[in-house]
């Protein structure tokens, strides 16, 4: 109670981080509930003309919310009454107290009414031998409130505004026959509706609630709900779930142990938006249940328009992500069969299954949803990586440098929301990764472009250290003359080298980027920027000899770059050219590469032949 205490004077209300840590202690003490329900009750009896508007509207909000239903769970009606009412009164105060003041002005003859209908019943209950208390109880302002909503009717229009209670002193052995036989009596004065028939005795509600509910034609064409139960059913509906521990052979603890199990699993596998937590719980809890079996006899509690795929997670959550539909009282059924009390539901499963999105269109429990949820983000955030992976093995393999920042703005020009649905989108093939690679150089090209519509021959190239990828021997000629001290690159994509057949593009920080004639980015470059095509030519003496390198290895992650990292590092040998193929866990590459010094090539023949994952080197020249 402490922490929790340390946790509101932080100001954990819904909307602050503190929301979800208030949330786990509950789940892990059940007596912090209890007392965190009577205390945000206190609270909102004691508000009623508090200064503070916000202050009210935030303790109001969490009421009905989240203490509300919590109390519901527990069985305490009284303060989950209660508790709405106030919130209502506060939020509509208009409402309230107009539906307060029609209750005050049909007291009399609403309580002449229950008297003329109780005294029938009475007496044959009496003649019955039964030891009972009868009593007329008027509905709460908030339930009417919303049944005039969802009837769309007022006051005047709703008849079931009181329900009768029977309540009978009996020992536990006879409760069940007793409450049937006062049942019995109650049906045989009164014609009743069959469809609005419950019967919590037999099967009681998860939180513990036991009654017998009928509604019965009485006096003036009124609907009457009759509610009958013993004395213990009545302390347990009044005071919840704790009541059960005074009555010996009741066991209360597996119904609390679900409760804070079903919560946990709520924190730990849902969003991390309160309000999304505030609804799951609200959601779970509110439903009516229904009940079904599987073919073994085990019975299972689920919310009412629960679906098989509910039933599903229900039993296990692998169960629920492999599920492909089930059997239901001997006949097929799909994912979305709505669940009826006594079903006999078998599953069925299939090892390809995988779960979908849109499965969280008729799924209703928060366990079923969080966990398709979770199961589809991991899908999404696997197939991502394999996206990511194919687009970088493409990069590499065309020799193109990725620039984190350009690819971030390749991603939004394709419009997807985030990097994860991007490369999620290239593994299924809804984005094609040359269209991808296309983008990227067309915006690696036209960054910053202050030279969109300037022709080659207007610039004036800046006077800077050479930057060179290959050997100093390898002079170019720019233009027309022989001019020194430019600063050009050479293109990573195609790696040109000394006797190729080359051409140049200015780009738009002004360097020169040299590029092999057919090389495949030459001609998108040549349709997209015409005016920057610079003509060079080689002058002086490059790399003389050219060998071909065979290798076989491991088809491990990281390898070729391995490989492609050990060439560049060497200033006295230049990669040419790269071809990989692999098969099954095995890859096969050739590497054509540039040498003047045979004491270098055979120092990177022995580096490559000493990588993790490398079985054989050849060198063909």
């Amino acid at each position: 109670m402490l922490k929790v205490s340390e946790l509101y004077r932080k100001r954990a209300a819904v909307k602050n981080e503190n929301f979800r840590n208030l949330l786990f202690t509950f789940a892990n003490d059940i007596r912090v509930v209890l007392i965190m329900i009577v205390d945000r009750l206190g609270i909102m009896r004691m508000i009623n003309h508090h200064p503070n508007e916000d202050f009210v509207r935030d303790v109001t909000f969490e009421a009905i919310n989240l203490y509300a239903p919590l109390a519901h769970r527990l069985g305490l009606y009284t303060i989950k009454s209660e508790l709405e009412d106030l919130s209502l009164k506060y939020s509509n105060r208009d409402i309230y107290t107009r539906i307060a003041d029609k209750l005050n002005e049909t007291k009399e003859q609403r309580n002449k009414y229950i008297d003329n209908f109780i005294a029938p019943v009475k007496k044959k209950l009496e003649e019955a031998g039964l030891k009972f208390d009868i009593k007329g109880r008027t509905k709460s302002i908030y339930s009417i409130w919303n049944k005039i909503q969802k009837q769309n009717t007022d006051l005047n229009g709703i008849f079931d505004l009181f329900a009768i209670r029977v309540i009978i002193d009996t020992p536990l052995e006879k409760e069940k026959s007793d409450c049937w036989l006062a049942y019995s009596i109650i049906v045989d004065l009164f014609t009743s509706n069959p469809a609005r028939m419950k019967d919590w005795i037999t099967v009681p509600k998860s939180n513990g609630y036991e009654s017998l509910h009928t509604t019965v034609h009485g006096p003036d064409n009124r609907w009457v709900e009759v509610q009958i139960r013993t004395r213990r059913m009545d302390e347990v509906a009044e005071k919840g779930l704790a009541a059960h521990w005074k009555y010996k052979g009741v066991k209360s603890e597996k119904d609390l142990d679900d409760w804070a199990k079903n919560v946990r699993e709520l924190l730990e596998m849902g969003t991390s938006d309160p309000m999304e937590l505030m609804k799951s719980v609200k959601m779970d809890i509110y439903n009516k249940e229904v009940f079904a079996f599987t073919p073994k006899g085990d019975l299972y509690r689920l919310p009412g328009g629960a679906s098989l795929l509910d039933f599903a997670f229900m039993v296990h959550s692998k169960l629920g992500c492999m599920c492909t539909g089930g059997r239901v009282d001997g006949k097929n059924q799909k994912l979305n069969y709505k669940i009826k009390s006594g079903d006999t539901i078998e599953i069925l499963t299939s090892s390809n299954q995988i779960p979908k999105l849109d499965w969280l269109n008729f799924v209703v429990t928060s366990k079923a949803r969080n966990k398709i949820k979770q199961a589809v983000n991991e899908l999404n955030h696997k197939n991502a990586e394999y996206g990511k992976e194919l687009l970088m093995r493409r990069f590499k393999n065309r020799k193109i440098d990725v620039d984190e920042a350009t690819l971030m703005r390749v991603i939004k020009k394709f419009g997807t929301k985030t990097a994860t649905d991007f490369f999620n989108d290239i593994h299924a093939e809804k984005i094609a990764i040359n269209d991808v690679i296309n983008t990227y150089l067309t915006i690696d090209e036209a960054k910053e472009s202050p030279l969109a519509n300037r022709a080659a021959d207007e610039f004036e190239l800046e006077n800077k250290p050479q930057q060179l990828d290959v050997q100093s021997s390898d002079v170019l000629v720019i233009g027309e003359e022989d001019i020194k001290g430019i600063n050009y690159k050479m293109s990573r994509c195609c790696n040109p080298f000394f006797g190729d057949d080359v051409v140049g593009f200015i780009s738009s920080e002004g360097v020169i980027k040299i590029h092999r004639a057919d090389c495949p980015n030459v001609k998108h470059l040549e349709s997209r920027f015409p005016y920057r095509k610079i003509d060079v030519r080689w002058s002086g003496k490059g790399a003389s000899n050219i060998a071909t390198l065979k290798i076989l290895g491991n088809d491990n992650i990281g390898i070729v770059t391995g490989i492609t990292s050990i060439i560049t590092k060497e200033s006295r040998v230049v990669l040419r050219n790269i071809s990989i193929d692999s098969y099954d866990g095995m890859f096969q590459g050739y590497l054509v590469v540039g040498y003047n010094d045979k004491d270098a090539l055979n120092n990177i023949i022995k580096k490559i032949n000493d990588t993790k994952g490398v079985k054989n080197v050849q060198c063909f020249k």
